[in-house]
């Protein structure tokens, strides 16, 4: 049997001073709120990744080599065209507040399907009974988990 064809994806968890976690309105349908970051490229690494897409997507640098949290692997083809699935890493990134916008235009951003940005409390997120979706979909229990508990020691694996 051969291993499924998986978007590999780097991921911040963005936190700032209050505990709020920056995350990105994609227009899917439904809509989609995550973490910001996206597709690793050819002989990229995952941090090399994450600096570039932080960077494009909301305007953030960062400096030291943030800790990997957690990993999300969903194999189902609607969630990534073209592949069999995703492979997330998440990684933690501690900032104080800021007002995000990165290098892309509106419309390079809205060719990625990208629409806005927004800063969450994480009791918000764990109360929305709206129509748009969390990714992953129970967002909110392990990032109360990642605020209570700090860096896990190993990384936690996360469903869809």
């Amino acid at each position: 049997m051969s291993s499924p064809n998986l978007r590999h994806a780097a991921r911040a968890i963005i936190l700032d001073e209050d505990d709020r976690v920056l995350l990105c309105r994609f227009m899917f349908t439904p809509v989609v709120w995550a973490p910001p970051g996206g597709g690793i490229e050819s002989g990229e690494s995952p941090l090399a990744a994450l600096r570039r897409e932080l960077l494009e997507e909301v305007g953030l640098t960062i400096g030291a080599d943030p800790p990997h949290v957690w990993r999300q692997r969903v194999e189902s083809p609607e969630y990534a065209a073209g592949y069999d699935g995703v492979m997330n890493d998440f990684f933690l990134v501690r900032t104080e507040s800021f007002d995000p916008r990165g290098t892309l235009s509106d419309d390079e951003l809205a060719a990625e399907n990208m629409d806005g940005l927004r800063w969450w409390r994480p009791q918000d997120i764990a109360a929305y009974r709206g129509p748009d979706l969390f990714s992953p979909r129970d967002l909110a229990t392990p990032l109360a988990a990642l605020i209570a508990h700090g860096v896990p020691a190993r990384v936690v694996r996360l469903g869809p």
